[in-house]
């Protein structure tokens, strides 16, 4: 069956953070939104009808994870990126944020050093400052206009020290999907200092046609590696609040299971098994169709703005949904650049900055949204400029 992703859905009045939060983010309501990540695109058929079917039973009580879960999991990972999980290592989880607290409040001591890797998803720094813990950036280089891992400097940082790594794999918001190589190199160092990598993965399928996801727990190594997966962002179901962590060690692995439990944060929700259950078990075409598409709008983007707006350098992109827009030629400040998107262009995106200092002139544009709808957002940036 062909999906119709050109096909547009009004969300206004859907309580979406995303449509009913630009007055409050923005200051306005008539921007193009192109910010939180999330789609702008019906959720695969099957997960509705699932989700209409379980609602017909009219009891909504405490739920348990049923085998029929993990087992779609397990499935997936190993159909889908040759990685064999084990149930036993599986700690269901109230989406990834949470998750990372736990991780850090479980495998740390106060003071300890965390290592991130900016420009990165913010969280990434809240997570570890409110939880007390020394944050130390090793920051991403931009050779030849493509961001690698500064793997020298995150030996020093090891070196003298660091305790966890948060990796995020595929990276948001520059959209490398690491190499193969790239983690093996990554795991010697961190394997060399004994420190424990927390790798998130949340955007592992969200991978261009000719790309190709590494699970970092896929390859053999003797480092501690804590992996965070949902299908939240593969099938645009992040509302439903739920992610897994894949733990191989067992004692780290009590540890972040013991933190949820002080917490009280255990039960499961009956929808969001039902909708997560039924995208492993059913996705495959609905993705593959998905990233097809995104390419494309991807490629149609970058030709855009390099034919009328060349000020503006759409950074290469492997996955994700997310581009990184250097937007430095503009000669504008963070702020500046803020007024011209919402104001003048009116098109709301990410500051590059609120991912770490070194994303300063930069945005970060969400693409998943109906084509003809990011071309127009595109089209408003460019007459914007031309009018100044």
């Amino acid at each position: 069956m062909t999906i119709n992703f050109d096909q547009i859905i009004d969300r206004e009045q859907s309580s979406s953070l995303k449509y009913d939060g630009r007055k409050g983010y923005f200051g306005k309501e008539d921007v193009i939104p192109l910010w939180v990540a999330d789609m702008d695109f019906a959720a695969p058929e099957e997960v509705t009808k699932a989700l209409v079917e379980r609602a017909q039973h009219p009891i909504y009580g405490y739920t348990l994870y049923p085998d029929s879960l993990f087992a779609a999991m397990q499935d997936w990972f190993k159909r889908r990126h040759n990685w064999q999980i084990e149930r036993k290592s599986i700690v269901m989880c109230p989406g990834v944020v949470p998750s990372l607290y736990a991780v850090i409040k479980a495998l740390t001591e106060p003071g300890d050093k965390v290592v991130i890797q900016p420009p990165v998803y913010h969280p990434f720094f809240s997570t570890v400052d409110k939880s007390d813990r020394e944050l130390v950036l090793n920051p991403l280089q931009l050779n030849d206009g493509a961001y690698q891992m500064d793997l020298a400097h995150f030996e020093q940082c090891a070196a003298a020290g660091a305790k966890l790594l948060l990796l995020c794999s595929p990276h948001n918001p520059v959209g490398r999907v690491w190499s193969r190589d790239e983690l093996t190199d990554l795991l010697a160092i961190a394997a060399k200092y004994n420190v424990t990598i927390v790798s998130d993965e949340i955007h592992a399928d969200l991978i261009f046609p000719n790309q190709k996801h590494t699970p970092l727990d896929s390859i053999a190594s003797d480092v501690a590696i804590v992996t965070t997966i949902s299908a939240s962002k593969s099938f645009n179901i992040p509302g439903m609040g739920l992610s897994a962590m894949v733990v191989s060690d067992a004692k780290q692995r009590k540890a972040i299971k013991s933190i949820f439990e002080n917490w009280h944060i255990h039960a499961a929700n009956p929808f969001s098994i039902t909708a997560f259950e039924a995208a492993y078990q059913h996705g495959d075409n609905w993705l593959e169709q998905l990233m097809v598409y995104l390419e494309q709008t991807y490629q149609q983007v970058v030709a855009l703005f390099e034919q009328q707006l060349p000020k503006i350098k759409v950074l290469p992109c492997q996955g994700t949904y997310l581009l990184w827009l250097d937007c430095k030629a503009m000669n504008m400040s963070d702020e500046q650049l803020r007024h011209f998107f919402i104001d003048d262009a009116k098109v709301g995106m990410n500051q590059g900055v609120s991912f770490g200092d070194v994303g300063s002139g930069y945005m970060r544009m969400n693409i998943a949204a109906p084509r003809p709808v990011v071309i127009e957002a595109c089209h408003r940036i460019i007459t914007a400029y031309q009018q100044r």
